[in-house]
């Protein structure tokens, strides 16, 4: 297996990741749920001669998202790589303190980030214990081990998919596959957001390769800018 589906690619992360491991020559199945977007994605990385497909679906949609990782399967003969980054850089009308949260924003959090990522791996992890080898790496912000009162719901959501995670990793050591988690203490290409520093994509994907070659079973990384 050569290719590695990207689970909420966008314009920032997802295109840098993208663009690393396409450069290395795998194959690149990007997943959202913008047709538009994923089309637009597709055709920049054609231009830099990377081999990219669109399977639009949204992690909302179990059943669509199963069928987005097995279309991107069949079209690259088995996913190598799974990512799941479903837009880590939240509406500001989407935060809550502890003190304002109410279960349901818990609850819509938990369903994009943790019940998503799940979904996706139980998608392609079978493929990858028949073969013994396989990376997924899941990402969050760094508040899903250092909570800031703000983000308090996602915060809670966020931990939740890096303890599932953390418990994953060590669930498939001694298989072949690599399970991590990925927290990410800045903001990409954007201003500041309660005091965070903020980087380009570029600076952050590299870390995605390191993870899935030189540094294999590895369960967490932070980045900090």
């Amino acid at each position: 297996m050569t290719s590695i589906a990207i689970v909420g690619a966008g314009p920032q992360m997802g295109l840098a990741i993208a663009r690393t491991f396409g450069s290395k020559g795998l194959d690149v199945a990007l997943i959202s749920r913008n047709r538009d977007k994923l089309d637009g994605l597709v055709d920049t990385l054609a231009a830099e001669g990377i081999t990219a497909a669109a399977f639009p679906a949204d992690v909302l949609d179990r059943d669509a998202l199963t069928q987005a990782l097995k279309g991107a399967s069949a079209r690259f003969g088995g996913i190598d790589v799974l990512e799941y980054s479903p837009n880590n850089e939240p509406d500001a009308t989407s935060l809550t303190t502890p003190v304002n949260t109410d279960p349901s924003h818990i609850q819509q959090e938990l369903e994009f980030q943790l019940y998503g990522a799940v979904a996706a791996t139980k998608a392609v992890l079978p493929a990858m214990r028949e073969v013994g080898t396989g990376t997924l790496l899941f990402t969050t912000g760094a508040r899903s081990a250092n909570p800031q009162p703000p983000t308090a719901n996602i915060n809670a959501a966020g931990a939740a998919l890096r303890n599932w995670a953390i418990n994953l990793h060590k669930e498939l050591d001694g298989t072949g596959i690599q399970a991590a988690h990925i927290g990410i203490d800045a903001m990409i290409g954007t201003p500041t957001f309660y005091g965070q520093s903020w980087v380009e994509a570029d600076q952050i994907s590299p870390l995605y390769w390191e993870l899935h070659t030189t540094h294999r079973y590895q369960a967490e990384r932070i980045f900090r800018a």
